[in-house]
């Protein structure tokens, strides 16, 4: 045969392999199965059938746009049993949809994981890590399935994996994002709606929990059987569930919430047993607490907390003693300085900020719906007025003061920026108010003005 026959027939033959090659389907399980620790597998796009486990120590799995896992509705989607692997840019859905077994998009059993950057879709359990310590959880969107929220599963669980790092994160239609014996602990940046529990914390300590938008959910934040809890800057807003909550704290020691916003919760700040230890404390300062139907709800037994150069604006009932009775032993101003009530109506002779007579919570009206909390459906009617106006008007009605805020501040502080919120119109600016008094002013000098007019030409 002639020499350039013979290497065109080559040639044709080996562009014919590659094309072949080339339109090959993509086998990810033959890639996981051949793979080394240390290892980058790029899925790329297409529908790949689950489940899929990666069991190598090291490995890198990530998808080009347009790879799916699919785990066709039966148990887990994808797990992980090997440490150090990172996963990042897959579409991962319709895991199983069994409780009992805990079914998710993305199960975590080893240590120092990198998931980021993923897509749950149609999920029981979003990500769950078990056993997993010092893992990432950075910059994923988990959308749950569409179930009544008793049946769905939660869209982060952490248990017992300490050090997790939870940031950037987009969790939607789940049950809760819940730290389960997971200490050490950093959430940052995370927007979690529509759920049972914002952040979900039992029996995790030294917790941060940092700029996160919790909304619409029916507790934004539960804190519970914890020690070392830091809340920072953090939206608390349209809880407003069964319990409502904004933020809730149960045997919890050492508490430290400064820079939130609690905005339209059924109840803004909820206490009840903490601090747990008489060495403990819980510090409220620098907080927006506005708009919700109850300020701060406390048992009558809590004591030892704090609460300094906060805002209350607007709450319908600023402070509420869950079952009656009288606070004690809790501090409600630090070193001469209090907390702003929209509600105060004292005075500032010396003009230090700072009013020259206490806060008092002492309407007849809100003891008695502590009480009978049925008439609670009157509130803001005029019957409300009446009562109070009547307990004022004869003393021997006064009701004890709930608490008393001895250093009221006079004008609201500043309230903390949460990145990402643009700033709302919270609180009525002076100009404004100055603007409405001058109007109000001029309609009562026309309204005075004309009848004499009227009488001078008749």
């Amino acid at each position: 045969m002639p020499r350039p026959l013979l290497l065109a027939i080559l040639l044709l033959t080996l562009l014919a392999s590659v094309t072949a090659a080339q339109s090959a389907p993509f086998d990810l399980a033959a890639a996981l199965a051949a793979a080394q620790p240390g290892d980058t597998i790029v899925v790329p796009p297409g529908v790949y059938a689950g489940p899929v486990v990666v069991d190598v120590p090291g490995l890198t799995l990530e998808g080009q746009e347009g790879a799916v896992i699919d785990g066709g509705g039966l148990g887990d989607v994808v797990t992980i049993t090997a440490p150090d692997v990172i996963l990042r840019g897959l579409t991962i859905r319709h895991s199983g949809k069994s409780l009992d077994q805990e079914h998710a998009g993305i199960t975590g059993k080893a240590p120092r994981l990198l998931i980021e950057n993923n897509q749950l879709e149609d999920v029981l359990f979003g990500i769950y890590l078990k056993e997993a310590p010092d893992s990432v959880l950075r910059s994923n969107r988990v959308t749950g399935m569409d179930l009544p929220i008793s049946r769905r599963g939660d869209g982060v669980r952490i248990w017992q994996s300490p050090g997790a790092l939870v940031e950037g994160n987009y969790v939607y239609d789940t049950r809760d994002v819940v730290m389960w014996f997971a200490s050490d602990a950093v959430l940052r940046g995370n927007v979690i709606e529509n759920g049972r529990y914002g952040l979900h914390f039992m029996f995790s300590d030294n917790q941060t929990v940092e700029e996160n938008i919790l909304r619409s959910n029916s507790v934004g934040a539960y804190l519970m059987y914890s020690r070392g809890l830091t809340m920072t800057n953090n939206l608390l807003l349209d809880n407003y569930g069964p319990s409502g909550y904004g933020v809730a704290l149960k045997d919890v020691d050492d508490v430290h919430a400064v820079g939130n916003r609690i905005v339209n919760n059924r109840v803004g700040i909820y206490v009840d047993n903490s601090p747990r230890e008489g060495d403990a404390f819980v510090i409220f300062e620098d907080n927006l607490t506005a708009y919700n139907e109850i300020g701060i709800e406390m048992l009558p037994s809590v004591s030892r907390n704090v609460y300094t150069n906060n805002i209350f604006q607007e709450n319908r009932e600023q402070v509420a003693i869950a079952g009656g009775g009288e606070l004690r032993g809790n501090d409600w101003a630090r070193a001469g300085w209090g907390n702003y009530w929209s509600d105060y109506a004292g005075f500032d002779a010396d003009g230090d900020l700072v009013g020259d007579l206490p806060y008092r919570s002492t309407s007849l009206y809100e003891n008695l719906m502590e009480k009978y909390p049925n008439l609670r459906l009157f509130q803001l009617s005029p019957a409300t007025d009446a009562l109070d106006l009547a307990a004022r008007a004869f003393p021997l009605f006064q009701p004890r003061a709930k608490m008393a805020d001895e250093f009221p501040l006079m004008t609201p502080p500043e309230p903390a920026a949460v990145p990402g919120v643009p700033e709302p119109p919270l609180l009525i600016n002076l100009a404004a108010a100055l603007g409405m008094l001058a109007l109000a002013g001029v309609v009562l000098f026309l309204g005075i003005r004309r009848p004499g007019a009227s009488r001078r030409n008749p």
